[in-house]
């Protein structure tokens, strides 16, 4: 298998307040551990700035126009803005967000071109909290949304699914792809937690897998939710294209939740949604990091995510 990893510095100029569980070390910490001979022949690709267009795919003109007017300026005493209780931008942030969107876009155009088996965005703010119309959850805009957009623009992708095994409810992609039977969304999370959504009933139009997991839970209820509700999903879906919303925050280290996943967990899920997409898609899949807020959970299961990944 051939992955390829999207990267950029700018993500680390993406600021929030001291404290803060979303912060620039997170992406040190996972850089940190796939620095091995291991991951020599991991495809380390600078991400390209999205185009500002694509955003609208998944989000709103108001909501661009809230965010950008929020940036605060270099010269501005101001170096933090808050967007929400918990969701905040500093100076760099548009720039880190749109060089977010782009490197997803480019992941796809990556798969599509067949130039890499499968990708890798290791990218911050995050973006699966983001509604159409609301940034919220740390999160700015949808970047594996808007990803799944640009795949059905340029590449004709009929099918994309979205799996989401982030501790928390990726309330923002289930509110774009909700009345849209072309994405499917699968998500496992605990619950009850934030964002409060995510319940088994809310289906869309048939196109919404929820699994939500007690507080507690660990790899074998995560597994048999997989088992039982995410892959018979995939499977009559037929997706030509999967992508992962790849958050770690569901590890038994992290401060955030209380669900007890360890490393060998995310291999295995890693693995399932590998098969499908070798079954269904000619090998293309995408993941995308979202949350993880223990340096060590997050590094050891990412680098255990990317190493399934480029085993195959």
């Amino acid at each position: 298998m051939t992955t390829r990893l999207y990267w950029h510095p700018i993500y680390l100029e993406h600021l929030t307040p001291p404290g803060h569980p979303e912060r620039p070390d997170r992406l040190r910490a996972l850089h940190g551990a796939i620095e091995g001979e291991e991951f020599y022949r991991l495809d380390r690709v600078e991400a390209p700035m999205g185009d500002e267009a694509t955003i609208l795919y998944a989000h709103s003109e108001s909501l661009v126009e809230r965010i950008k007017a929020a940036i605060p300026k270099e010269s501005e005493q101001l170096e933090l803005m808050r967007i929400d209780e918990d969701t905040f931008v500093s100076p760099k942030s548009w720039d880190a967000a749109l060089t977010a969107i782009g490197a997803a876009n480019a992941a796809i155009d990556t798969v599509f071109k067949g130039e890499a088996d499968n990708v890798f965005v290791a990218s911050r703010p995050p973006g699966h909290h983001a509604e159409r119309d609301k940034a919220m959850g740390f999160c700015l805009f949808n970047n594996a949304a808007i990803a799944a957009r640009h795949a059905q623009r340029k590449h004709g992708a009929e099918r994309v699914a979205i799996v989401d095994w982030d501790v928390h409810h990726g309330n923002g992609t289930q509110d774009i792809f909700e009345a849209d039977p072309t994405v499917l969304y699968c998500s496992t999370h605990q619950m009850p937690l934030y964002p409060g959504t995510g319940a088994k009933d809310e289906t869309g139009v048939g196109n919404i897998v929820n699994a939500p997991l007690s507080s507690g839970g660990g790899g074998r209820e995560f597994r048999e939710a997989f088992t039982s509700r995410v892959l018979p999903a995939l499977d009559d879906f037929r997706p030509d294209l999967i992508i992962i919303s790849a958050g770690f925050d569901a590890h038994h280290r992290d401060p955030l939740a209380e669900l007890n996943l360890d490393e060998s967990d995310f291999d295995w899920a890693t693995g399932k949604l590998m098969d499908r997409a070798g079954r269904f898609a000619n090998n293309r899949l995408v993941s995308v990091l979202e949350g993880g807020y223990d340096l060590q959970g997050l590094s050891g299961s990412a680098a255990a995510h990317i190493t399934r990944l480029m085993k195959g």
